[in-house]
């Protein structure tokens, strides 16, 4: 018989309150005192916040307006949304130079809260089919 007291092994909590779902949307972001855009992809989302990619380094704390695009019934649609930048991951990925960021969501524009639920539900109706 072998002796497993010696074997060690990982065990992960899930902290999140929050289903997080697996996408790949376009965004647009810049600072709330800059008219300039810049652009990254968002890999995963849920009610609280989004895991993004992005170009440059940025700052915990950071607060920053976003736009989010989508297609739904083949039409463009945007959610904009303030966020802050909660955790950075400032390891760029080599083969693209980006890093990876949190963002909580801290408000939504009118009507765009509604858009961003509704987003959600149709990614997690996908992904249970």
């Amino acid at each position: 018989m072998k002796d497993l007291s010696s074997k060690k092994g990982v065990f992960v909590i899930e902290r999140r309150r929050r289903p997080r779902y697996v996408v790949e949307l376009p965004l647009d972001y810049s600072r709330i005192t800059e008219k300039e855009d810049s652009q990254g992809i968002i890999a995963n989302v849920n009610e609280g916040g989004i895991l993004v990619y992005l170009p440059e380094k940025l700052q915990i704390g950071d607060l920053f307006k976003i736009k989010i695009f989508f297609a739904k019934e083949l039409e463009l649609n945007t959610i904009q949304a303030i966020a802050k930048v909660v955790w950075a991951d400032l390891t760029a990925r080599k083969s693209s130079g980006e890093y990876r960021y949190g963002l909580q969501l801290q408000s939504f524009y009118k009507g765009d809260l509604r858009k961003f639920k509704d987003l959600l539900r149709e990614v997690d109706k996908t992904r249970t089919e």
